[in-house]
């Protein structure tokens, strides 16, 4: 058996995407709500197939431009945090914290669930939404690891990495 690792990985200028959020620490302190334009990349590693390579770039880049585009100019909200508490009807979507409390048309928001949107979870949440894409695509069983990388801030990245279980 080989112990050659190969990688394919992709970032573009155009895998980037505009959003609002706020993120809570240390206990009790929520930031004020802000943008960034974050930048994205992802990078799968596997062997190489019966064409010599990992996995079609363009199949790659085209499953995270989806992804990113949903993302793009609306509001980052985590369902799954516990003193962020966020409710959805059907024209709004209300979002309160202690004393603070935001209003923000349906349309404008992403509902995500995880816990907090810091860089390091929106990238587990784009891999999670990636793993089903790289699944379902013929090279996809041979991969073993999806990473996706998110800068919040130039110079400031995240990274989650993921095991790609064939099934």
């Amino acid at each position: 058996m080989s112990s050659e690792q190969y990688r394919v990985r992709v970032t573009k200028d155009h895998l980037v995407f505009s959003a609002a959020h706020f993120i809570t620490f240390a206990g009790n302190i929520c930031e004020r709500l802000h943008g960034h334009n974050w930048r994205t990349a992802v990078e799968v590693v596997g062997p190489l197939d019966e064409n010599h390579y990992v996995f079609d770039f363009i199949a790659l880049r085209d499953a995270l431009q989806a992804i990113v585009d949903a993302l793009d100019h609306r509001v980052l909200l985590p369902t799954q945090h516990t003193a962020i508490h966020v409710a959805a009807g059907e024209h709004e979507v209300t979002a309160t914290f202690e004393d603070r409390r935001w209003v923000f048309p349906r349309e404008d928001c992403v509902l995500l669930p995880i816990e907090n949107t810091t860089a390091e979870r929106i990238a587990w949440w784009i891999g999670q939404e990636l793993l089903g894409t790289l699944r379902g695509h013929p090279h996809g069983r041979q991969l073993s690891t999806l990473r996706v990388e998110v800068e919040e801030n130039f110079g400031q990245w995240a990274a989650c990495e993921l095991p790609i279980e064939s099934h």
